[in-house]
């Protein structure tokens, strides 16, 4: 299987650290081979500044697998990167635009079987003219300049003991019942369970939704989204022979009991999906995009700027992030085989 492609994020952030960590985790985490697009000036200067025994070596992706057993390999970006720690720069703007661009080209040409992205700073981004609301949206941008096929990129947080998908995102939670339709809640729901299926290889997957209101609206008494826009998109699924039930009080859903009884929850806002994953679980759990015809893993975790440089980063969320990517890899290898 090809190596997974890894972005190396903002470059101000803790993730040249992290990668550097989940390479010298790789044999006792059984990780698969990675390559990262990146600065190599950077990344060595960074890892001699940790005391991280780290070799590196310059080289393309098609000789990267055979090389990280002993090896970090990076694939150099045409764009240099600048090395100040907690200080991010629009300077740096371009570089970490092309290692995505680049990751996605890999996978899709099937040079990479999966891309992994470290954090990025959105506002670094903003300042050099990046005219996307975040990561998520600049890859459906990709795929669809890639394929020419609209995709709609679903973020799920998948930790070891719960998988959780916001149907809304990054909105105001005044702006939700507004946004909310049931509309978006099949086209996301569906997209779930053809992942679930096709890349979790989750044969049958079950699909909880969770109520908007307290209570699930309380029959209508706690207000009407549940009964009016929920519950004809869950009948709507279910037609279509995808096991989803619901609305569900979202505060009794998450115990341990009730989470055996699904292998996905559908939530119709950001926090009441990212609360109960990382509150389980937050530095195992890995943040995955849905519905695009690539792997595409990340940490759950932010650039942590305050701790940039400092040694003191844990990589554990991007070991899961390489973990789960490999294991997605494998499993859409398999299904395309």
């Amino acid at each position: 299987m090809p190596p997974l492609a890894l972005s190396i994020g903002e470059p101000a952030g803790i993730g040249p650290e992290i990668l550097l960590r989940a390479w010298l985790a790789r044999k006792e985490e059984a990780l698969s081979p990675f390559y990262v697009l990146g600065d190599p000036s950077l990344i060595a200067a960074r890892a001699r500044n940790l005391g991280l025994d780290v070799p590196l070596v310059e080289t393309s992706p098609d000789k990267a697998a055979a090389l990280f057993a002993d090896r970090l390999p990076v694939v150099p970006l045409n764009n240099r990167l600048g090395d100040t720690p907690g200080l991010p720069s629009g300077a740096n703007a371009a570089g970490v635009i092309e290692a995505i661009t680049r990751a996605v080209e890999d996978t899709l040409a099937g040079r990479a079987g999966g891309m992994v992205t470290c954090p990025i700073a959105k506002k670094p981004l903003y300042d050099a003219g990046f005219a996307f609301p975040g990561h998520t949206e600049y890859l459906g941008h990709l795929a669809a300049k890639a394929t020419g096929k609209q995709a709609l990129p679903v973020m799920m947080l998948a930790g070891p003991e719960l998988r959780t998908v916001p149907v809304t995102v990054h909105i105001p939670l005044s702006e939700v019942p507004h946004r909310l339709t049931s509309e978006l809640i099949e086209v996301t729901g569906r997209i779930v369970a053809h992942d679930l299926a096709f890349r979790f290889a989750i044969p049958e997957p079950r699909i909880a939704v969770a109520g908007l209101n307290p209570h699930a609206g309380e029959g209508g008494t706690m207000g009407r989204q549940d009964l009016e826009i929920i519950t004809p998109a869950i009948a709507a699924l279910r037609q279509d022979g995808i096991d989803t039930f619901g609305p569900l009080p979202s505060d009794t859903m998450f115990h341990e009991t009730a989470r055996a009884g699904f292998d996905a929850a559908l939530c119709m806002y950001h926090d009441q999906a990212l609360i109960p994953v990382k509150t389980l679980a937050f530095d195992e759990t890995v943040n995955v995009t849905l519905g695009l015809p690539f792997i595409r893993t990340s940490p759950d975790h932010g650039t942590a700027f305050d701790i940039a440089g400092k040694g003191i980063a844990r990589a554990r969320s991007l070991i899961a992030a390489i973990r789960l990517g490999g294991r997605l890899a494998a499993n859409n290898r398999e299904t395309q085989a």
